[in-house]
This record gives structure tokens, sequence and C-alpha cells, in this order.
């Protein structure tokens, strides 16, 4: 008997590993489907992958004012060149991709999360809360979003950190996820299965959770990428306007300095080129993401594997 357990303990991790394989051999063949969602993943690990690497072959404080020669063109000692202020611009492009990214990401989690928790709230229990969730988020869409930060920026421009802009953007960041997730629990709720946990007794957080909140995780994480891009962008424009953190070099802070000392007219192509890439890149990697994800959230477009 002792053998007959043996033999079926194999077989049972034998066939967990071949789940598991084909999974894997599964989502491979949809990556090399969905070439939208791969070009994605592939620039944007590829652009972390820089940032994180080339971080290790330069000292971060050579992203600082005056650690090398100033207006230095792109050498082997400087692979980006320097700017005006001195500072070495592989050393701040590499360490300003990361913070960028860590605004983008702050700012888009908590932005998609308190929309979500308040959509589902609103639209499966409906009533008064609905009501006034609506009325807030209409309005709150009405109003231009980069003029209300731009004025939170400056109520709060000697305590201004990254975290604290990341922060800053995650106040309005949540109100276009509140309004499209209400849309799809609206709909949602109506479904037989909802009806019929509903009818076995399940509470209205454990149909929201174990019913709901499953069917939805694809659409979720579109909208995350699409938050995260629309956070990066408004950081971006903080930056450029002069309202950003001066003493961090985020992608944003790189052009305004560009901007303001006239890079461009003067010449010096180094300054500015490196970063416009970089955030190109940034940028064409969520969108294509946010594409291959919308083929696994809107069934009219899924395809089968």
């Amino acid at each position: 008997m002792a053998a007959v357990a043996n033999d079926e303990g194999e077989l049972t991790t034998g066939r967990t590993g071949g789940a598991g394989a084909a999974a894997t051999l599964t989502a491979f063949r949809y990556l090399r489907r969905n070439k939208s969602l791969t070009v994605g993943l592939v620039l944007l690990l590829g652009l972390i992958a820089f940032a994180v690497i080339g971080g290790l072959f330069v000292d971060p404080q050579n992203a600082r004012p005056l650690s090398v020669r100033v207006l230095q063109p792109p050498s082997w000692a400087l692979p980006f060149g320097s700017d005006r202020q001195g500072r070495n611009l592989f050393a701040v492009i590499t360490s300003g991709t990361l913070l960028t990214l860590r605004i983008g990401l702050i700012a888009g989690v908590l932005g998609v999360t308190i929309g979500a928790t308040l959509a589902f709230v609103s639209a499966y229990y409906g009533g008064w809360i609905d009501s006034v969730l609506r009325s807030i988020v209409d309005v709150g869409l009405t109003v231009p979003n980069l003029m209300v930060l731009i004025v939170v920026a400056l109520m709060l421009r000697e305590g201004m950190t990254v975290n604290v802009m990341a922060l800053v953007i995650a106040s309005l960041a949540w109100l276009y996820p509140a309004r499209t997730i209400r849309s799809q629990v609206l709909t949602l709720r109506e479904r037989a299965y909802v009806e019929i946990a509903r009818l076995s007794g399940m509470s209205g957080p454990g149909i929201i959770i174990k019913e709901l909140l499953p069917n939805l995780l694809p659409y979720l994480m579109a909208s995350l990428v699409g938050s995260v891009s629309a956070a990066i962008l408004a950081s971006i424009g903080l930056d450029v306007l002069g309202l950003g953190v001066f003493e961090a070099p985020t992608l944003g802070m790189t052009l305004y300095w560009v901007n303001f000392t006239g890079a461009v007219i003067n010449g010096w192509w180094w300054w500015w080129l490196a970063p416009i890439i970089v955030v190109g890149i940034l940028f064409i990697s969520l969108f294509s993401i946010s594409i291959g994800l919308d083929e696994i959230a809107n069934p009219r477009l899924r395809r089968r594997v």
C-alpha cells in the first residue's frame, strides 16, 4: 500500500507540474498572438531594466548639480553628456525614470483602488449612495483637472516631495475610474449568477468580492494602466510648469530645465534628446499594454488562444 501511496503522490505531483507547464505554454502562446501586449511589456520591462542596471554603473549623486563639468556632449565618460547645471545626464535619466514611474504607480494604484471601491459600493447598493457618488463624479469631471492640480501644488509648494506629488495627482485620479467601473458593475449586478448568490443568502460585500470583482479583474487592470499613464502625464505637466520637486531629477523636471535654459535654441541637443526618447518609450509601452489588455477585458475583441 505504501508503494501505491508513493505512486499516487508522484502522479499528483506530475499532474500539478503538467498543469503549471500547460498554463505557462498557454500564456506564452497568448503573448505571441497578442502583439500589442507583448511589445508593451518588452518596452516597459526593458526601460525598467535600463534604469535599474544603469543605476549600478553610475553614482546617483552625479544627478545633483556641479557633480561634473557643465555642458559636456556625450562621450565614454558621460554617455548622455551633462547639462548646464553640471549634472551627469546618464545619472539623471536612470534616477528620473524610476522616480517618474513611482509617481505614476502610486497615483494610479490609489486612484483605481479608491474609484473601484466607491464604484462597487454605489453601483451594487444604489439608492442615495449611488446618487451622491454620481453627482460628485459628474461635477469633478467637468472641472479642468490640470487647473485644480496647479492650485493644490501651489498651496503645497514648500512641502512638495515626490510622494506628495503622487498624492496630489491621486486626489483626482479616482474620478474617471469610478465612472467607468460603476457602469460595468451596473451591468453585472443584473446577471443570473449574482441573483443566485443573492438568493442563496450571500451578503452584499461577499457578492462584490466573490462574484463581481473576479469578473472585472481584466477591466481593472486595463483601468490601472490608463490611470498610471494619466498620472505620469500629469506629473510631467506639473514639472514642466515649474511646480514639481526641484531637488528630484524626474523626467518632467529635466524637461523643465531644458525649457528654462533654452537648450533647444542653444543647440544642446543631448540635453533634451534623452528625456524625450525615454518619455516616448514609456508612453508607447503603456499604450500598447492598454490595447493588449483591452482584448482580455472586452469580450467582443477576445479571441481563442
